[in-house]
């Protein structure tokens, strides 16, 4: 299959000092356009970049029953979400394992948008049933524009006021150079952010517009290896690491209910045995698991404890590693003194550069999800499997007051950490 290129690639690959390409459903996706992931991933935390999720998948759903159906679909009760608005949620199957996640756009009471990482359409089809429900595929009809960061506010609200007085998760018409956008105050960066929608043929002259408005503010495009960094440090789950859909699983071990992967705040009362009853796909598997309290895992932010880290290896005459690349597997978690029970696994793991530690997302037995308990990390050092003392937390470990505050002014960075 030839690779598909997005609405923003021109001038995008223009930029790409690399050359480097990987592929995100189908479309050509930059790991990064600078020689170090680095620089981006400063340029988002700093001040602002900007990223091309046009390969999400995008659903419009319209109709009268556009509501009830996805109310009987999603997890969260998506019917709290009002037109203007956006919410995050997950699906799962009729025994309560999570199938994908995703973020509904509200822009009228009949005309909903879904994004997803993966494709849904023919899922989503087969639910339909009598109801006055319309499923449209409108991935290529749109460019999706990212701009995250501490100015993104104010680099966006040069071509588009609205944005300034925008509530978090909330979203609003505009037109920026005389193209009709949406925009919302949404993003993968646990940061400040935004995230444009424009019409495939307008995208180019959108993109040039925004970046002549971040002109020498240190604004710059950042690919997914930056977009890895910033979403550990927010904790958000990436589907294909933090967890894998139900649909592909071949055992319950790769199968995980919202509870256990953090979600249980979208349950609420809906999620229990209190309120009003909504049905909705695996709602009697999710209150089983609740009132029986039968989940197996729970995920927690990880803080390892950076002096023994350092004296492993100073043991040793070893530099320290401060490697701010997220290693590409599982790391087992022991409970005990060291290696005496594994307890969990950390799904991700880097080191932090602005919290200046190492890091994780972590899936704990549930008896060591309380903040503050004790795991020991399995790390490798000259050649040997040794352990290192961690501790959990509530996640996001980073967690800026500007990502959900009203002003506009640059709020000061706020985050836990051990002392």
């Amino acid at each position: 299959m030839m690779m598909k290129t997005t609405p923003f690639y021109p001038r995008l690959n223009e930029l790409n000092q690399t050359g480097l390409y990987g592929h995100w459903s189908g479309y050509l996706s930059a790991p990064r356009y600078d020689l170090s992931a680095k620089h981006e991933y400063f340029a988002v935390r700093n001040s602002a970049g900007f990223f091309d999720s046009s390969p999400l998948h995008k659903y419009r759903i319209t109709g009268p029953d556009a509501e009830r159906f996805l109310a009987g679909v999603m997890t969260r009760d998506v019917r709290r979400c009002r037109p203007g608005q956006a919410m995050y949620t997950v699906w799962c199957d009729e025994a309560g394992y999570v199938l994908e996640d995703g973020v509904v756009f509200r822009h009228a009471d009949d005309d909903w948008l879904l994004t997803s990482a993966e494709p849904n359409l023919g899922y989503l089809d087969s639910l339909v049933g009598r109801l006055q429900v319309s499923i449209e595929d409108v991935s290529a009809d749109y460019g999706v524009l990212a701009v995250q960061g501490p100015r993104s506010r104010a680099i966006l609200g040069k071509l588009a006021p609205e944005v300034n007085d925008l509530a978090y998760f909330g979203l609003t018409p505009a037109k920026i150079g005389g193209a009709p956008v949406t925009i919302s105050r949404t993003g993968y960066s646990g940061d400040l952010g935004f995230e444009v929608f424009v019409d495939a043929d307008d995208a180019l002259g959108l993109l040039d517009k925004v970046i002549q408005a971040g002109d020498g503010q240190g604004f710059r495009p950042f690919g997914e290896d930056a977009l890895n960094m910033v979403r550990i440090e927010a904790g958000l789950s990436l589907i294909g690491v933090e967890f894998s859909s139900a649909r592909y699983a071949f055992t319950d071990a790769e199968r995980f209910t919202p509870k256990e992967l953090g979600f249980g705040w979208m349950l609420g009362k809906e999620g229990g045995q209190l309120g009003e009853a909504r049905p909705f796909i695996g709602r009697r598997a999710i209150e089983r698991e609740l009132r029986e309290g039968t989940s197996r895992w729970a995920t927690v932010g990880l803080w390892v404890d950076w002096q023994e880290f350092e004296q492993l290896h100073l043991d040793r005459g070893l530099v320290v590693p401060k490697d701010e690349n997220p290693v590409p597997w599982e790391s087992m978690l022991y409970g005990g003194t060291g290696r005496d029970e594994r307890v969990g696994y950390a799904t991700s793991l880097m080191y932090s550069p602005v919290l200046q530690r190492h890091i994780g997302i972590a899936r704990v037995l549930p008896e060591y999800a309380a903040q503050g308990s004790t795991v020991h990390l399995e790390i490798t050092v000259d050649h040997e499997y040794l352990t290192v003392p961690a501790t959990t937390d509530r996640l996001p470990l980073y967690n800026p007051a500007r990502k959900t505050g009203s002003s506009v002014e640059l709020a000061p960075i706020s985050y836990r950490m051990e002392q």
